[in-house]
This record gives structure tokens, C-alpha cells and sequence, in this order.
């Protein structure tokens, strides 16, 4: 299989330090694909020193049109090898091969590099604010935007290449250089990027910089080191609180894009087979490892006996096992741990009060593979554990409510605020319910918002910023006003 091992430090491809490395699993077969090098503290702190270097000491961060022709050669490169990257990301993240095509696994954020680059054209680096008359003189004032600096960007396992690019792109786009620390659990598809960069692309030495370690002291290193002007990471809300605290010693600019725990509220006029069919099929989607996914079914007490008996059956129906088989809507989850935490999660929820109406267990026909049943909880209560806390596996928790209100309280009931939807059929009364919930993003009656250009990010404890978009790109941007006297 086609993949890296190595890291990217300075413009070369080495390994580690010391020379270790640890096993990379396929989560389908738990079978070892290989290693990827793992990365010591002496490793980061030598990435780290790279990027300073490039961003003090070299026109990285000053020439526009350089850092466009860059980011379009490693889109090239990630065209060109793209199959190659499809293959990598079925057998290292257990995504099925349907759900690579043409959404945010793979080919939606290879696509999203030229939206970057495009950006990055025909930005407005500067803003003219006129003259003013103080002091007893007249003086000419503008605004500049830079870069940042160097960046530490820590990304999750669920969807590697998605985020790693979220990150890493923008990031240089705007003029920063970057320490890339992909996830544990699936290294080569940070590492392949390294190789890319490395090999296809004429981004300078120390510019990028791409690490693997299963060691936490690499990303402690990464979050308190003073060479690091800001963090940006992706992961589960009590590692945030932690990276937040850790980066407060040098006051460092901190992206968090966080955990959820989003409600899905069908109205009573709601097209309760369709809603239910939508917000059923979702919680599997990539075995629920996804922050953004609606884990929470509101559905109007006259309705719930109904509902649930829908969503059991379709929750039944969902095609699982070998994500090399294009008939597969969900993988694995990544890992024996992942798997142990949702059957724990589980078994306190029913100690708790719940109904396994479907699922809620490991499938007896898979022998291998971290595989999850698609899962259905009734009788939740809201406070419960279970309804709080990001799960992060095919688990929908289906909570009756009386009237429009008691839904929006409800939904509003969390730590968190990243995502939500609503579904009914007037549209006034709709969009009403999507603007009372306290999350960054909503989809209304289907409406697909992940895109390039839309921002990404949460309310509350779901995170701090937006990544993509406008916003994404600009997280990466400082600003600086001048004054000169006028002429």
C-alpha cells in the first residue's frame, strides 16, 4: 500500500530521532498495516525551530503569489494521488469507500485547497481607514493583516485528511509556517502529505512540517514551547480545557473546534418518515465519529411511539461491515478502546433508565474489527449521561417533548453548541426553531452546510473560533494598524 513512514522536519523525510515507531491498525481487520515513525520531544522541538526559521527568516510570509503556486502544486500532487490516498484512508480510518467520494473524507477537501488558494488571490491584505485630524495634525491610517507566525496544528483520527488540509492549508495560505501533529491512530495520512509537500511541491525547508507520535509529551511540547505563536487543534472538549490552560503560560492565539452533543428536532408538521429516515442514517455515518453528528432525536411526545419504531427499523436496515465494499454505509469504530468506551457508555445509560430498542451491542457476525451496532436508546432522560456526554459511535437517543419550547430548552441543554438540526414544513416556524439553538452550525430539512467556504465551528464548550471559510482562513491573520502623518 502506498503510504509515508517518516516525518517532514526542515524539507527532509526522516525518522524519528531515537528511531522508534509504532504499529498503524486497520480498525476492520486489526490487522498491523505498518508503522509510522513516533516522533520524540527533541523531534518537535526541532520542527518547531525549523518553522521559526522559515517564518523570521525567509519571504514565506510576505509573498503572495509564491504561496498560491505552492498550495496549487500540492493539490496536483494530492490529485494525482488520489487513489492511492483512498485506498490509505479505507485501511488506516475504516471510512467505507462510498463515503470517500464526493464528501468531507477525501475528495471534498482535496477540492477545498484551490478555494484556498483562490482566497489567498484576491484578499484584501490591506484596508485604507482615511484621515483623521488629532494632536493637532492630520494623519494617514491603514490596516495590514500578517500572518500569525509559526503554528501548532493537533488534528483528531474521524476524518484525518479533512482536517489535517483544514488546518494545514489555510495556515500557509495565509503566510504561517506550521507543525503539523496528525492523530495516533491514523499517522500515514498526515505523514503521506509530508511526502507530498516534500517531493511534489516547492514549499521551502521548515515551511511545513509534518509529525506522528503516540507519545503526548510531542503535543504538550507543541502547546507550551514560546517559539509557537498559536495552536489549533481538533479533538474531544476536555483535551481543549487542557491545551487552552496549557497555552495560556505564553499567551499564545488558541483555534479549538471541540466535541458535541447536537439535538435533531422534528416539528409536529415535520415528514416524519423522511426526517426520521435522515436523522436515523446520520448517527452512523462513519459509525458516529463525527463531532457535528445529531445524536439527540427530539421527537414531539404524540409522535414518539411512532418514531421510534421507524428508527429501529431503519437503524436495522443500515449496511455495515468491510469498508472496501461499495454496498457499506459504516465502517469500524477506530479502535478496541473506542469501542470499549461506547459499550460502557452503553451499560451506564441502561443502569440509568434507557431501552436498547436496536443495537447496543458488537455484532455477532463480524469476528474481527471494532465494530458497533447501530444503536437506539428510548426512555433517556435529558440530564442523563448518556444525553450530555459525546459518545463518538453509531448511538441515537430518542427524548419525547411537548411543544416548540420544551424542544429548543431541550436541544439548548448541553455544555455544547457545535451543531443541530431541525426538520418541519413551515418554513417560518423552522427557521424560528434553527435561530433559539445556541450552535454554530444548522442544517434545516436536510440543507448540507459543510462546504469550503462556510465557517465551522461552535457555541459554548464545543470551541473557541471558526475553521474554514472566510473566518478559518483569517484565524491565521493578525492586524495591524498604522498611522503616518498626512500629507
Amino acid at each position: 500500500m502506498w503510504h509515508e513512514e517518516r516525518l517532514l522536519i526542515d524539507g527532509d523525510l526522516v525518522a524519528a530521532a531515537d528511531g522508534s515507531t509504532f504499529e498503524n491498525v486497520n480498525p476492520a481487520t486489526e490487522e498491523v498495516l505498518g508503522v509510522a515513525a513516533d516522533a520524540t520531544v527533541d523531534d518537535a522541538r526541532s520542527a518547531i525551530a525549523a518553522a521559526r526559521r522559515a517564518f523570521d527568516s525567509t519571504e514565506w510570509s510576505r509573498d503572495h503569489a509564491f504561496r498560491a503556486k505552492c498550495l496549487r502544486q500540492l493539490h496536483a500532487a494530492l490529485k494525482d494521488n488520489l487513489e492511492e490516498m483512498r485506498t490509505l484512508t479505507i485501511a488506516e480510518v475504516g471510512a467505507p469507500v462510498r463515503l470517500t467520494r464526493g464528501g468531507p473524507q477525501l475528495d471534498v477537501p482535496v477540492e477545498s485547497i484551490l478555494w484556498n488558494v483562490e482566497l489567498l488571490e484576491g484578499y484584501g491584505w490591506s484596508t485604507e481607514l482615511g484621515i483623521s485630524d488629532a494632536y493637532g495634525g492630520r494623519h494617514n491610517r491603514w490596516i495590514e493583516r500578517e500572518a500569525v507566525g509559526v503554528v501548532a496544528a493537533i488534528t483528531p483520527y474521524n476524518f484525518p485528511t479533512q482536517i489535517n488540509l483544514a488546518k494545514l492549508v489555510p495556515a500557509l495560505a495565509a503566510g504561517c509556517t506550521v507543525v503539523l501533529k496528525g492523530a495516533p491512530d491514523t499517522p500515514w495520512s498526515a505523514l503521506a502529505l509530508g511526502r507530498l509537500i516534500a517531493e511534489e511541491t516547492d514549499i521551502p525547508a521548515g515551511v511545513a512540517n509534518i509529525l506522528s507520535s503516540s507519545s503526548t509529551a510531542v503535543g504538550e511540547c507543541l502547546t507550551t514551547h514560546s517559539d509557537v505563536d498559536m495552536v489549533t487543534f481538533t479533538g474531544s472538549t476536555p483535551v481543549g480545557r487542557r491545551i487552552m490552560a496549557a497555552a495560556s503560560d505564553t499567551v499564545k492565539k488558541v483555534f479549538l473546534e471541540l466535541g458535541g452533543k447536537s439535538a435533531f428536532i422534528l416539528l409536529d408538521d415535520a415528514d416524519l418518515q423522511n426526517a426520521v429516515m435522515f436523522g436515523s442514517a446520520m448517527v452512523c455515518s462513519h459509525a458516529g465519529q463525527g463531532c457535528a453528528i445529531t445524536t439527540r432525536m427530539l421527537v414531539p411526545a404524540s409522535m414518539y411511539e411512532e418514531a421510534k419504531t421507524m428508527s429501529a427499523a431503519i437503524l436495522q436496515s443500515i449496511p455495515y461491515g468491510d469498508p472496501t465494499d461499495e454496498a457499506n454505509l459504516m465502517g469500524p469504530l477506530i479502535s478496541a478502546g473506542q469501542r470499549a468506551k461506547v459499550e460502557r457508555m452503553v451499560a451506564e445509560a441502561v443502569d440509568a433508565g434507557a431501552v436498547v430498542e436496536v443495537g447496543g451491542r458488537r455484532p455477532g457476525h463480524l469476528a474481527t474489527g471494532f465494530y458497533y451496532e447501530p444503536t437506539l436508546l428510548s426512555g433517556v432522560d435529558e440530564n442523563a449521561g448518556i444525553a450530555q456526554e459525546e459518545v463518538f459511535g453509531p448511538v441515537l437517543c430518542m427524548i419525547p417533548y411537548e411543544g416548540d419550547e420544551e424542544a429548543i430548552r431541550i436541544a439548548n441543554n448541553s455544555i455544547f453548541g457545535l451543531s443541530g438540526a431541525v426538520s418541519g414544513t413551515d418554513p417560518e416556524r423552522v427557521r424560528h426553531v434553527a435561530s433559539r439553538i445556541r450552535a454554530g452550525t444548522m442544517s434545516i430539512n436536510g440543507g448540507v452546510y459543510f462546504s469550503p467556504d462556510a465557517p465551522f465551528g461552535g457555541y459554548k464548550q464545543s470551541g473557541i473560533g471558526r475553521e474554514m471559510g472566510v473566518a478559518g482562513f483569517e484565524e491565521f491573520l493578525e492586524i495591524k494598524t498604522l498611522a503616518e502623518p498626512a500629507s
